[in-house]
């Protein structure tokens, strides 16, 4: 028998660093819109220090030889990089809670292994993911490099997903999924795989714009539309079958589940989010590219993907009193 307790503080613990991953996401969208990325040119310190300075009096009066690489041809900015400190601040704290929830995992250890196996593998990805932060700046920002970054977030929000949720077996085994069809299913799974091709077609866009962006020195962003590659058009179009599909499920679920179901209200979440998303990418295509657009458009891609996974993972284990 596993101690109530503990399993309550793996819960915590694991649904926190869910949140603060998506935090991260947060943090490195506002990043990369404000051109903040070379903040700081080095890491893990920022100009040599471990707390940035404020005022460029504070630098050596070679620091853009010393920093050239990212440097070369700009001056100090605060802003940016105490954007880009924050950033690796938070991004800090998921290693810290990422430890404890990994920890708090072994109480699974003889009960339920996979689940302990998960917490272990997420926290050792976010190692990685921590080595991989320190690849980007060492890149000088390639677009590849971010990308990775980036979906290897994805990754671990998946992973802990899976693993809080195996964790609830009991309570997600006494869901009533009986009106649940193979082709909803199915359809389910389009739409998850949708999601993950409309998030790397907007990893496309994103490499694309922060070339535009750095022609244009991060300003007259109402010109930046000019120059949209050919994927950008089909990203904005793929979206409308994406919600379309993803209507399908939520209607489909609003006629067939009780009104406080857990299943109804990730159906409902999942609606806000696409909405959201797509609301975001509009005034992107259509206001001038606002900076503070791309960071939520890109947490909302995300979140749809973690909240698709979610509702899978829930049907998974529904009406199973045990599952392995």
């Amino acid at each position: 028998m596993i101690d109530p307790q503990a399993a309550t503080r793996f819960r915590r613990l694991g649904t926190l660093t869910i949140f603060a991953v998506y935090l991260v996401i947060l943090a490195g969208g506002i990043v990369r819109a404000s051109g903040a990325g070379m903040g700081c040119p080095d890491w893990p310190t920022c100009f040599g220090q471990w707390v940035p300075p404020t005022d460029e009096s504070q630098l050596p009066a070679n620091y853009h030889e010393i920093y050239a690489h990212g440097y070369e041809n700009t001056t100090f900015n605060p802003v940016k990089t105490w954007t880009e400190y924050a950033n690796r601040l938070v991004g800090v704290s998921i290693g810290f809670l990422i430890f404890l929830t990994a920890w708090s995992s072994r109480i699974y250890l003889k009960a339920d292994k996979p689940t302990f196996y998960l917490a272990v593998l997420a926290f050792l990805l976010v190692g990685f993911q921590g080595w991989l932060g320190s690849a980007v700046v060492a890149s000088n920002l390639k677009p590849l490099m971010i990308t990775l970054h980036m979906l290897l977030a994805l990754f671990i929000v998946a992973l802990l997903i899976y693993a809080i949720s195996r964790s609830q077996k009991p309570l997600l085994s006494t869901i009533n999924a009986d009106w649940v069809s193979p082709r909803f299913r199915l359809v389910l799974k389009i739409a998850i795989t949708m999601t993950l091709i409309q998030v790397a077609m907007g990893t496309q866009v994103r490499e694309a714009v922060d070339f535009i962006a750095h022609e244009h020195s991060y300003i007259d962003r109402e010109y930046w539309r000019d120059s949209f590659p050919i994927i950008f058009y089909v990203h904005r179009s793929f979206s409308s079958l994406i919600l379309f599909t993803n209507l399908w499920l939520i209607w489909t679920i609003h006629k067939h589940v009780e009104k406080n179901s857990l299943l109804l209200k990730v159906a409902y979440l999942l609606i806000g989010l696409i909405v959201t998303a797509i609301l975001a990418g509009v005034s992107l295509d259509r206001l001038g590219f606002p900076a503070v657009s791309q960071p939520i458009h890109l947490l909302m891609a995300n979140l749809i993907f973690g909240t698709q996974f979610f509702l899978f993972i829930c049907l998974h284990y529904a009406n199973r009193q045990t599952h392995p």
